[in-house]
């Protein structure tokens, strides 16, 4: 291990899943991180990339601590930031809308440094995680993530069997094409989209790309985790042994 070989170690602790590149910085500040046995306490460590790295109890245990949510996000509500006077999705987050019978209860903690795992439209609906944990975000909205997301789209249109064909795979936004989708009839006016991936109002420009209008989106599942029947303008948190 040293400063001008290897791999930063803050990067193979986010490509292994064990926290965020900027997590990993914290741990490391603190000595929570061990390589090969060593205390690693100096940011841009480098290590060797089949090194053994492991996180001290004390990081663990901050991990265990870290909220994620599930949010039945309204129309009206942006994913980050506030902006154009619309608020943020978060600040529906609170003890009067959590879902009755969720188990953990809710602290004013669960608030801080929780961010959105992928954006929903201002103008779309469904399901919509916010985050702490540095590695869910990744699973979720790193480069590399296969996650997939599924949407109930209700359009206006007529669509032929050669433009459902390129919906599934062929279209392209802003010059690069787009991953292979699943995209069917989910009943007579409602699309089912299946996409591994989150390019900025792509379902709604897809659509535009084969003559249909989108009037209603909605996002129904991330991974292995569904929307069920949490109501509009509610939220719940991720249950131990529910994973995406």
């Amino acid at each position: 291990m040293n400063d001008t070989q290897g791999v930063r170690v803050s990067k193979l602790l986010a490509e292994r899943g064990l926290c965020s590149r900027r997590e990993a910085d914290g741990y490391i500040e603190r000595g929570l991180v061990f390589v090969d046995g060593q205390r690693v306490t100096q940011l841009g460590t480098r290590a060797a990339p089949d090194a053994v790295i492991t996180l001290a109890p004390e990081a663990r245990a901050t991990q265990a601590r870290q909220a994620t949510i599930l949010l039945h996000k309204p129309i009206g509500y942006v994913s980050g930031q506030a902006e154009d006077g619309h608020q943020p999705a978060a600040s529906l987050v609170s003890a009067k809308t959590q879902v009755a019978g969720d188990r953990q209860r809710f602290q004013p903690s669960h608030l801080k440094g929780l961010a959105p795992a992928g954006r929903l439209d201002i103008d779309s609906t469904g399901l919509l995680v916010l985050t702490q944990d540095g590695r869910v975000a990744r699973q979720l909205i790193g480069d590399d993530s296969k996650v997939e997301k599924e949407y109930l789209v209700r359009v206006e249109g007529a669509l032929d069997v050669p433009s459902l064909a390129l919906l599934n795979h062929g279209l392209e936004l802003d010059g690069k094409k787009l991953r292979p989708a699943r995209v069917a009839w989910a009943n007579s006016d409602q699309l089912s989209f299946v996409l591994t991936e989150g390019r900025k109002r792509q379902i709604r420009r897809m659509c535009e790309l084969v003559g249909l209008r989108v009037t209603g989106l909605k996002r129904v599942r991330i991974g292995r985790v569904r929307l069920g029947d949490l109501p509009l303008g509610q939220w719940r948190f991720l249950r131990e042994g529910e994973a995406f």
